[in-house]
């Protein structure tokens, strides 16, 4: 049997009155969640909404840790040790898990956001932070193939999940470029970048470069105007090539 592939999103990430993304709409899509834990967006009201929608949707829930930086909506790196990288992520997915518990739901994985993503990709050091937080619950963690993701979670001995960014652009050496506003994204261009990925297993780098690339997810940001529009026809495609984990 073909290996399915999921898509996963990044929920949760209003604050207070200030609502952001297209979070209801996404669960009826989406295979996976990813829930900001409050420091670079989401609260506690947010967290517990978020978990018993994804509850309700049947769709399972990861912890979305990022940087201490709402202003920023944690896209703005930061000098940090991996001490100090592991204590944010642990405290951040206990936040999480704390509703979880409660709903009876389990943790799925974890996934560093934004510039703590891309800091991640990079310095092993700081990856192995989030590792020990993924070993502690035993789950996988969602990075980006080739990088310090993948090589820190097998020293780690914790489970990988390949992701690809249907609405995010890669550089010449297969890196992906996190920016604090993402382009919107035409969805015949995510039907054909996404197409790509599946079928042809690469991408295409912003300079023109055709890199491969494995894909075991993918990711659809919420905070965008097209978000909904990309997950469906990120869904079409996953069908069409007999990868989807729903039909």
């Amino acid at each position: 049997m073909t290996d399915t592939i999921t898509i996963n999103a990044d929920l949760g990430e209003s604050v207070g009155v200030h609502s952001f993304g297209n979070d209801d709409a996404l669960l009826r899509i989406v295979d996976t969640v990813n829930v900001a834990c409050g420091m670079h967006a989401g609260d506690p009201t947010q967290m517990a909404r978020t978990v018993r929608a994804a509850a309700a949707a049947g769709v399972t829930v990861g912890a979305h840790p990022g940087l201490p930086d709402i202003a920023g909506f944690g896209r703005r790196a930061m000098a940090i040790t991996p001490e100090e990288a592991r204590d944010l992520v642990r405290y951040q997915v206990a936040a999480l898990v704390g509703f979880l518990d409660a709903l009876g739901v389990p943790l799925d994985h974890i996934k560093p956001h934004g510039a703590l993503f891309g800091m991640t990709s990079r310095d092993e050091a700081l990856m192995n932070g989030v590792c020990e937080v993924a070993a502690q619950y035993g789950v996988p963690v969602f990075g980006v193939a080739g990088t310090a993701h993948e090589s820190a979670a097998a020293a780690a001995g914790v489970g990988f999940v390949s992701e690809f960014y249907v609405d995010l652009d890669y550089d010449e050496d297969g890196n992906l470029i996190v920016e604090r506003n993402p382009p919107s994204r035409d969805p015949a261009e995510v039907k054909r970048r996404a197409r790509q990925a599946v079928v042809d297993g690469s991408l295409t780098t912003r300079d023109g470069s055709v890199l491969p690339v494995r894909v075991q997810s993918v990711c659809i940001h919420s905070d965008t105007s097209d978000a909904v529009a990309s997950a469906t026809v990120v869904r079409e495609v996953l069908v069409d090539a007999g990868r989807s984990a729903v039909v």
